[in-house]
């Protein structure tokens, strides 16, 4: 039994005054104000600190099957619980793609023996993310799979995508979209503008995503299927979400902490852990991706976690270097510094996109912190930092543009039901 004492619990809507929690088998036994203490549980003083749902993250890259090299799902849940994360969602660019049930079986039966959190998979929307044929949808719903994406790359044929819209959206799933038209990529390296020009490399062009973005959901729209939009990074791009669910569709989308964060300008010095797809844009995309948070545009936040060797990102130029940086460790502290810390957002904010809506969208009930409730919460110190060295990472890669940094707030106990999974400083 865990009694932790003086805690503000905070929910979607709000931070409470200073509460007691009790926790016994996994669960809420008592949260209020000067809680007796039952014999024999262990005792936290938490001294204000904060106690939230844990995160969830619908997109992340774990690289299993076939490049366990540079993260496989041990590895990568590892990370996640290191990040305040319960929960996550695979994606299915591996090596055999996700693209039948019994890869999906095997790598959730996986996920069983080796995960301490829970793992779960999206599926490929073409066999072998070819963009050919339709992949194994039927076997891999059965399966467990509700996502259906060939993320990495679009779904080229538009003719393809909304057969495969017609045809799964009657089991219950939905489609997760990245967004880029092939033609105007180019080498995928950073976006097209003055710095692109400035550091000599063929930039990659805001428009490639949002024409994808607008031509996909068209396609749902028409077809009546549930689209999901990945790592928006474009200011249009927003308010072509906007506008589309203006209009009806039925489309949600996601924003990353890194798009956010990051823009152009910080890879100055050809950085490959700035070197993403879609590319890091501008200083006015940042703020315009921000207020599409606040505003409801975005209905959540993920990391896109794609972890890569150091080998990889620097043994070759920055153009040929491949895209992608880790997420799931530096998320929740990053947005703490950046935004909450700052008074740019609050906390409820971030509960709500960061931990209660990617559970909705998986079709899974949020985790509040209430009587009788599933223990599935972390404790934030607001007051400590977080000083992100190789040592700190549990991910098998560190490409992380925080590499070597202290931001402030640092996450020190994540439980899981009867599991403290993560314990820092207490």
């Amino acid at each position: 039994m865990l009694v932790l004492k003086n805690v503000r619990i905070v929910s979607e809507s709000e931070i409470s005054e200073l509460q007691d929690v009790v926790v016994n088998a996994g669960k809420y036994e008592a949260v209020g104000a000067g809680l007796a203490v039952p014999e024999g549980a262990r005792v936290v003083d938490a001294a204000g600190k904060l106690m939230m749902p844990t995160m969830f993250d619908t997109h992340v890259h774990f690289r299993e099957p076939g490049q366990t090299h540079k993260e496989d799902i041990a590895s990568g849940s590892e990370a996640a619980i290191n990040g305040g994360v319960t929960g996550i969602v695979m994606m299915p660019n591996t090596n055999p793609s996700i693209d039948s049930a019994a890869i999906v079986k095997s790598l959730l039966d996986k996920a069983k023996e080796v995960a301490r959190i829970n793992v779960y998979t999206s599926g490929c929307v073409s066999k072998d993310r070819a963009g050919k044929e339709l992949a194994e949808i039927h076997g891999m719903k059965e399966a467990g799979v509700l996502m259906l994406t060939d993320d990495g790359d679009t779904v080229d044929d538009p003719a393809l995508y909304k057969n495969a819209m017609e045809y799964a959206t009657p089991f219950g799933m939905f489609f997760a979209s990245h967004c880029e038209t092939p033609s105007l990529s180019g080498p995928r390296a950073m976006n097209e503008g003055k710095k692109s020009y400035e550091l000599g490399i063929e930039g990659s062009p805001a428009i490639s995503e949002e024409i994808c973005m607008d031509r996909d959901i068209r396609l749902a729209h028409a077809a009546g299927a549930h689209l999901h939009i990945q790592h928006v990074s474009s200011g249009i791009g927003a308010k072509t979400i906007e506008f589309w669910k203006g209009m009806g569709a039925r489309v949600t989308a996601e924003v990353c902490p890194h798009h956010l964060i990051f823009n152009e300008e910080d890879i100055g010095n050809f950085d490959t852990n700035f070197k993403m797809n879609p590319p890091l844009r501008t200083a006015a995309d940042n703020e315009q991706l921000l207020e599409g948070l606040k505003n409801g545009i975005f209905d959540i936040i993920s990391t896109d976690h794609a972890p890569h060797t150091h080998y990889e990102k620097t043994s070759v130029d920055f153009i040929s270097a491949p895209n992608g940086i880790t997420g799931l460790e530096t998320a929740l502290v990053s947005l703490y510094h950046e935004f909450v810390a700052k008074g740019k957002l609050d906390w409820p904010l971030i509960v709500n996109k960061f931990s209660a809506e990617p559970r909705r969208l998986m079709q899974l009930p949020p985790v509040p912190i209430k009587q009788g409730g599933v223990a599935e919460f972390l404790l934030f110190d607001e007051k400590s930092t977080t000083t992100y060295s190789e040592e700190f990472f549990k991910s098998k890669s560190i490409n992380s543009p925080y590499i070597n940094q202290t931001l402030n707030g640092e996450i020190q106990m994540v439980v899981l039901g009867e599991e403290i999974l993560l314990e820092l400083g207490l």
